[in-house]
């Protein structure tokens, strides 16, 4: 029998984004119709700085307002999922400052919760990487980025060990992605892999196909409004009260 888990907290990027749905409907069916999902999430986002795609801008992950929320609502059993670290690596931060946004979030998460999840990077696929594949990868996901494949992979090395590092000092699971669960596209996890590998990086499987959920309510979640971003650098602002869905569950987006 599973432990009963009140609340879910995910952070993450375009990852999390695209298997949002998936942590929502599996929470649901594992821990039932009351569980609660807070979400800093969005494809692009960086833990510790503005990250622009196209035109819209969202804040850090560190200076979204789920930590004021979590402050607020009543203390319940809480799982937490943090994951998509690689961003920061692209936007030219250095090691210690994606590491220490990693931190700071831990440290936050640690005042709610010691069941903490912190995946690692995709380091088996990234080493795949020819430069040409590199090249055209960087020119259409970041292309502010200057840094050559090299400098990327010795990059995405020392933050590897550096999140295994943190996941000890605070007690979290460090979860190692898979290589299969990555193709063509070697940073973000194939589609055919989404509902398994988002339930393993939950450590929430449940039986039979009761955590699939519906087209609509996945349409209705990736378009879900956060808290605060910008669109054509005009600010908007959706308080969160805990959107209630059909099925069950409750979600907080920021």
């Amino acid at each position: 029998m599973p432990a009963k888990v009140g609340r879910v907290v995910a952070l993450g990027a375009s990852n999390l984004t695209r298997g949002f749905q998936t942590i929502v409907s599996t929470s649901r069916s594992v821990w039932g119709p009351d569980v609660e999902v807070l979400a800093a999430l969005g494809h692009g986002r960086s833990y510790g700085a503005p990250s622009r795609i196209v035109f819209r801008t969202l804040p850090g992950i560190l200076k979204s307002g789920l930590w004021d929320e979590l402050e607020r609502r009543p203390q319940v059993v809480t799982r937490a999922l943090v994951t998509d670290v690689g961003n920061d690596i692209l936007y030219g931060f250095s090691v210690a400052r994606a590491l220490g946004w990693v931190e700071e979030a831990l440290v936050r998460l640690s005042r709610v919760t010691n069941d903490i999840v912190l995946t690692d990077l995709p380091l088996a696929s990234i080493h795949r990487l020819s430069n040409r594949k590199f090249l055209a990868f960087r020119s259409v996901l970041v292309p502010s980025c200057r840094l050559s494949l090299s400098q990327i992979i010795d990059r995405s090395e020392r933050v590897t060990e550096g999140l295994a590092k943190l996941s000890a000092r605070y007690g979290a699971k460090f979860f190692e992605l898979h290589p299969a669960w990555y193709g063509f596209d070697p940073i973000h996890l194939r589609p055919s892999q989404w509902r398994s590998a988002w339930q393993q990086i939950l450590g929430a499987q449940p039986e039979g196909k009761s955590g699939s959920g519906s087209t609509i309510e996945s349409v209705k979640l990736y378009f879900m409004r956060p808290e605060r971003r910008w669109m054509f650098g005009m600010e908007q602002v959706t308080p969160q009260t805990g959107v209630a869905l059909r099925s069950g569950g409750q979600v907080w987006l920021y």
